[in-house]
C-alpha cells in the first residue's frame, strides 16, 4: 500500500461525494424544518454508506465474475429488443415530466422533495439511491478495481473501503456541523438552495431519464440494426 494509492483512492472518492444520493438528497434532508432532520439524516447517511460499502465487498470478491456468467445471454437479440424498448419508453416518459411539456397541456408541474420521516421511509430512500446510481458511478467502480489490481490483502483493502465510503458521506456531515455553528448566518442561504432544488427537481428527473433513455435505446440500436450479435 503507497501514498500514491491512498491519495488516488481520496481524489475519487470526494469526486463520488458530490452525487446526488451522496449529496444533494442530504441537502435537502437537512434543510427541512423538522426537529427530527439530525438524525434522519444520519440514518439516511448510514444507510447508503453501509449499501455503497458492501456493494465494494461484493465487488472485491469476485462478483463481478458470477455477472460475467451471463454475458451470452445479456448480448443475445432479445435481451438487445428488451432494452431498446425500455430506452424508447423511459425517453417517451421523460416528457410527461418536462414543466413546459406539462405547461402546453395545461398541466400542473410536478416537484419532487424525497419524503420525510424514521427509518421506515429514510432506509428505503438512501436504498434506492444507491442502487440507482451505483452502475453509473465510474469513480467508485475504479477505486474498487484500483484495490482489486493493486493485489491488496482483505485486512489493507478492508479498511481503505471504508475509509473511501466514509469520505463519501463527509461533504453532508461537514454541512449538518456547520449549520449547527452558523445556523442563523447559513440558514437564508441553503433555503435558498433548497427553494432552488425543489424549483428544478422536476427538470432534473426529466433530463435523467430523457438521457439514460437515449443511451440504453443508442447502445441496442447500435447492435440490432448495425452490429447484430452472434
Amino acid at each position: 500500500m503507497t501514498i500514491g494509492l491512498m491519495l488516488t483512492l481520496a481524489a475519487l472518492a470526494v469526486v463520488d461525494s458530490t452525487s446526488f444520493g451522496t449529496l444533494v438528497i442530504p441537502v435537502y434532508l437537512l434543510l427541512s424544518s423538522e426537529r427530527s432532520r439530525v438524525s434522519r439524516l444520519l440514518i439516511y447517511l448510514g444507510t447508503i454508506a453501509a449499501f455503497y460499502f458492501l456493494v465494494g465487498v461484493a465487488l472485491m470478491l469476485g462478483l463481478s465474475a458470477a455477472v460475467d456468467a451471463f454475458g451470452e445471454a445479456l448480448r443475445s437479440r432479445p435481451a438487445y429488443w428488451a432494452q431498446l424498448v425500455l430506452g424508447v419508453g423511459l425517453f417517451a416518459v421523460s416528457y410527461r415530466f418536462d414543466p413546459k411539456w406539462r405547461a402546453k397541456r395545461g398541466k400542473p408541474e410536478r416537484r419532487f422533495e424525497p419524503r420525510t420521516g424514521g427509518p421506515r421511509v429514510m432506509v428505503p430512500l438512501a436504498l434506492t439511491a444507491g442502487v440507482i446510481e451505483v452502475a453509473t458511478m465510474v469513480p467508485y467502480l475504479a477505486a474498487v478495481g484500483i484495490m482489486t489490481t493493486s493485489g491488496l490483502a482483505t485486512g489493507q483493502w478492508l479498511p481503505l473501503l471504508a475509509g473511501y465510503v466514509f469520505v463519501m458521506i463527509l461533504p453532508p456531515l461537514a454541512l449538518m456541523g456547520l449549520r449547527g455553528l452558523a445556523g442563523a448566518w447559513l440558514e437564508p442561504k441553503l433555503e435558498r438552495l433548497r427553494a432552488w432544488l425543489t424549483k428544478h427537481s422536476a427538470s432534473m428527473v426529466s433530463w435523467t431519464l430523457a438521457i439514460v433513455g437515449f443511451l440504453l435505446a443508442r447502445d441496442a440500436a447500435v447492435y440490432l440494426f448495425f452490429f447484430p450479435p452472434s
